[in-house]
């Protein structure tokens, strides 16, 4: 592959090299379409809220979102038609260039054809495909204005008919393209079954006769039962309010039943989430470049503003945050593509795709910003756009903290491989919690090298633990850019048991790229958070602190954010100079979130301790600095999109 993750996505340059010649011709009509527009159009339409009815008509006249987005099964034997990850990922990147407007329309049927690829509803799938063959777009009805993520407490409520099928009442919220939808995938439940109390349900998961009255079913717009309320926000997207009144839902509309309607939502959103990164990731680099070209041509004082050692440092920062983001996310598709009932690991990494990548891209518009100032704001910039839809990328599809509380289901699984088994020692030796760093470092070294050096020799004898350790081996996952269909990702299953997922160890990387100065200081931060860890785990209280776990969130999800970025390093050759900017960056970030758990006020007397023992000071280096400078500010001028 070539070194895409080194350098800053040009569309009128790229040649999709790594896609099959439909994916590309389809691509590089959607830049091109893009490019005729004209940035001052794009401006002016986004201002005055104008419906994208004639990219729609593009869209229908060379069959993208029926291309990209039916499944080999109902494509008729359209040998172009498939769900294919990694080209669903490049479309989201190119529409978050331009527009997340634009991204918007094609991420909400994305979500709204969830539940119905999921289905056995065969007829309910035929319609599907041919309405996106005559290029509708389709839309998620989950949300609620009363109960948001609350789904059990659901107000869409549908009454039996005595022929059979049922009437639907109720509303919808903040239901993207609400306003045009052929087909809305509707979450609702029966009136005359119970309904789940929620806030029993976090205590105990409820019996299959608690979900028996909840349903996914499928709705038309364009219904007059279907009553439109309005856009629920200023903007060009159509984020809509509507209410179903005595909407008549026959049996071939229902899509799922019971607890599988659950599945269905949530692995939707499994789906969907995964996009959030890669409209993060392309947003950033139009801004990037937009930032970089200013920057660089303005003169104040007699000094160009990337001289400016303040502006160096964010622009270098900035750039190393967007070459990880870009590492990350390549790597992430390919543990999406390779999942399977065996290795669902892909659930942790497509969490803090949406999560972390995110995040990181509203800091680089942040710390852009601080770059051009009032130039940030002007009519003719790009930029406004980018700020608006980088703000909002984190608080979509699950905000920063469910998507935190999901992740933190597999930490206990992927800090310890059962290899690590000896460090639970910790936990039981006196005084652990709060000695000096270096005797705990010490013992923990050695139990760790003893754990992993014995361990192999254990399982051989002791089934359990072969059993363990078997269930952490996975072969090794490729580099996925081939025409597949992504199958797996519409019979995913139950949306349970996510703590008995197994992870393969993650030290090997690390210890791969340990002649990199900063992450050899970063894999010291990780073994000692698995030392913090190990000798003063989360009480019960704790565990139930949101507040408090976030902190521990930050700590955890950090680790396998990297790991993923140096899997595509190795991949791609990444330069030791950027690599180690990269990892200067994590060490300053994960010190940080050591001294904010450090300071929780619930925190023990040990986990005070033990997390100061996280605190690192990155290895500085001039020359890699002004390296990576160097390739940042080459991108000056390399990019401008047409007036």
């Amino acid at each position: 592959m070539s070194k895409q993750t080194e350098t800053l996505f040009n569309p009128k340059t790229s040649e999709f090299a790594e896609f099959d010649a439909e994916t590309r011709r389809l691509l590089r009509a959607v830049v091109d379409w893009f490019e005729a527009r004209g940035k001052a159009v794009l401006k002016q339409e986004d201002r005055d809220r104008i419906w994208y009815s004639e990219f729609l008509g593009f869209v229908k006249r060379e069959r993208v979102f029926a291309t990209f987005l039916t499944p080999a099964a109902e494509a008729n034997g359209d040998p172009n038609k498939r769900w294919d990850t990694a080209r669903i990922a490049m479309l989201s990147k190119i529409l978050g260039f331009y527009s997340m407007q634009y991204w918007y329309v094609w991420q909400v049927t994305i979500l709204g054809l969830g539940p119905i690829w999921q289905s056995d509803n065969a007829a309910a799938k035929r319609r599907a495909a041919a309405l996106l063959d005559s290029g509708e777009i389709f839309a998620f009805g989950l949300s609620e204005k009363e109960h948001g993520a609350d789904v059990y407490s659901t107000d869409m409520v549908l009454e039996p008919e005595l022929g059979g099928g049922f009437t639907a009442s109720g509303g919808k919220h903040y239901i993207g393209n609400g306003n045009q939808a052929a087909m809305v995938s509707v979450f609702g439940r029966r009136a005359d079954k119970p309904i789940i109390d929620s806030s029993k349900a976090l205590e105990s998961k409820p019996t299959q006769e608690d979900y028996e009255g909840y349903l996914f079913f499928v709705a038309d717009s364009k219904h007059k039962n279907y009553k439109l309320r309005g856009n629920v926000v200023d903007s060009q997207m159509y984020v809509a309010a509507f209410d179903l009144e005595k909407y008549p839902v026959a049996e071939e509309d229902i899509l799922h039943r019971g607890e599988e309607a659950f599945h269905a939502a949530m692995n939707t959103v499994n789906v969907g989430k995964f996009n959030l990164g890669f409209g993060a990731v392309g947003a950033c680099e139009h801004a990037y470049y937009e930032a970089i070209t200013h920057a660089e041509n303005r003169i104040l004082f007699g000094h160009r503003v990337t001289e400016f050692p303040q502006v160096q440092s964010l622009m270098t920062d900035s750039f190393a945050r967007l070459m990880a983001m870009k590492l990350y996310s390549e790597r992430a598709i390919d543990y999406m593509r390779s999942a399977s009932p065996e290795d669902r690991r892909y659930l942790l990494f497509n969490a803090i795709e949406k999560m972390t990548v995110t995040r990181q891209g509203q800091r680089i518009v942040e710390d852009l910003a601080d770059v051009i100032a009032a130039r940030g704001f002007e009519k003719d910039m790009f930029f406004p756009m980018a700020m608006l839809g980088l703000f909002g990328l984190p608080r979509l599809e699950g905000t920063v903290h469910v998507n935190m509380a999901l992740s933190l289901k597999f930490m206990a699984n992927y800090m310890f491989h059962p290899a690590d088994a000896g460090l639970v020692a910790l936990r039981y030796l006196p005084g652990a919690g709060v000695a000096p760093k270096s005797a705990v470092r010490a013992v923990s070294g050695a139990l760790s090298w003893s754990s992993r050096h014995l361990a192999p020799r254990a399982g051989a004898a002791v089934p359990k633990l072969r059993k363990e350790i078997a269930g952490a081996s996975y072969a090794p996952v490729p580099t996925r850019r081939d025409p597949a269909d992504d199958e797996f990702l519409f019979r995913q299953g139950p949306s349970s048991g996510l703590g008995r997922i197994r992870f393969s160890d993650w030290r090997p990387v690390f210890d791969a790229f340990a002649h990199v100065p900063n992450v050899a200081v970063f894999l010291e931060q990780a073994l000692a958070l698995q030392t913090l860890l190990a000798a003063a785990e989360p009480t019960a209280t704790q565990q139930r602190d949101v507040d408090f776990l976030f902190a521990i969130g930050e700590l955890f999800t950090a680790v396998p954010y990297a790991q993923l970025i140096l899997e595509q390093a190795q991949i791609d050759g990444t330069s030791p100079a950027l690599l180690d900017q990269i990892f200067d960056i994590f060490v300053r970030e994960l010190s940080k979130h050591a001294l904010t758990l450090h300071a929780k006020p619930a925190a023990t007397k040990a986990q005070q301790t033990r997390a100061l023992d996280l605190v690192r000071r990155p290895i500085a280096d001039r020359a890699r600095f002004d390296a990576v400078l160097a390739q940042a500010r080459a991108h000056a001028g390399e990019y401008e999109m047409n007036p």
